[in-house]
C-alpha cells in the first residue's frame, strides 16, 4: 500500500541544513499497524507529513497505492488525501465555531459530498464511538478524550485505507487515552492501515511492527506481538 525509496528532505533554519529525512526506504502493506518512534528532531513527524501527503520529498519517491506521488499537482495530491488517507493529531484541530458533527462533516462539505449523506454518515460515525449524544456540543463543551473521538470520527467518516495518527493520546488522561488506543486498534482490526508516530513506550509497544528512528534515518525496524 505505501513504499518509499530513497526518500530524502531537508530544510534549512537559520543558515543550517537540518537532515530531517536520510535515505528513508519502507514498504507498508494494507492492514498494518505500526509504531513510529524516536527523540525529538528525529523526523518522525516529518515522516508522518510526507505519507500524508502534506510534504513532498526532495529525493527519493513516495507511492501511495501503486501513485507515484512526489510530482503530482497539489491539487491531484489533495485528491489522494481525501480518498485514502484519515489524520489524528493530539491537538485535535477542531474548529472552535462548529458543533462535533458539524467539525465531523466539514471535511465531507469540502468533498463536495451531498448534506442528507455528510448528516448520515457523521451521524453513523459518532455513534460508532459513543459520542452521538455530544452532536450538539461545540469542542469547548466537550472533555479531551472527546474531542479526540470527534476527531477520530472526522478521520475515519470516509473510510480512508490509512489512518496517521501524531501522539492521539498526547493530550488526554490515561483512562481517555485509553478509550482512544482500544478505538484506533479496533479500526485496524476492521482493516484500516494504522501508523502511530508517539513518545509512548507504552503505546509504541502495542504496534505489531515498530519502528526508531534516529537523525531523521530509520534506525530499528521491528515486528512481533502487538496487543
Amino acid at each position: 500500500m505505501i513504499k518509499l525509496e530513497g526518500v530524502n528532505k531537508t530544510f534549512v533554519l537559520g543558515e543550517q541544513p537540518v537532515h530531517a529525512l536520510v535515505d528513508i526506504n519502507l514498504s507498508v502493506a494494507a492492514g498494518e499497524y505500526l509504531s513510529v518512534m524516536g527523540p525529538s528532531g528525529s523526523g518522525k513527524s516529518t515522516l508522518l507529513n510526507m505519507l500524508g501527503l502534506l510534504d513532498r520529498p526532495d529525493s527519493g519517491e513516495y507511492w501511495l497505492k501503486e501513485t507515484a506521488t512526489r510530482t503530482l499537482s497539489e491539487v491531484a495530491r489533495a485528491q489522494l488525501r481525501s480518498q485514502w488517507i484519515g489524520f489524528v493529531f493530539q491537538a485535535y484541530h477542531l474548529v472552535p465555531r462548529l458543533t462535533g458533527l458539524e467539525n465531523i462533516e466539514l471535511p465531507m462539505m469540502l468533498a463536495g459530498v451531498p448534506a442528507k449523506e455528510r448528516r448520515r454518515l457523521a451521524t453513523a460515525a459518532m455513534e460508532r464511538l459513543g459520542i452521538a449524544d455530544r452532536a450538539q456540543h461545540l469542542p469547548k463543551q466537550l472533555s479531551g478524550g472527546q474531542r479526540q473521538r470527534v476527531a477520530l470520527a472526522r478521520a475515519i467518516v470516509r473510510k480512508p485505507a490509512l489512518l496517521l495518527a501524531d501522539e492521539p493520546t498526547g493530550n488526554l488522561d490515561s483512562h481517555s487515552g485509553a478509550e482512544v488506543v482500544k478505538l484506533l486498534e479496533e479500526l485496524n482490526g476492521d482493516g484500516i492501515t494504522l501508523l502511530v508516530v508517539t513518545h509512548d513506550a507504552a503505546l509504541g509497544a502495542r504496534a505489531r511492527r515498530r519502528i526508531k528512528m534516529v537523525d531523521g534515518a530509520i534506525v530499528e525496524d521491528l515486528q512481533g506481538a502487538g496487543p
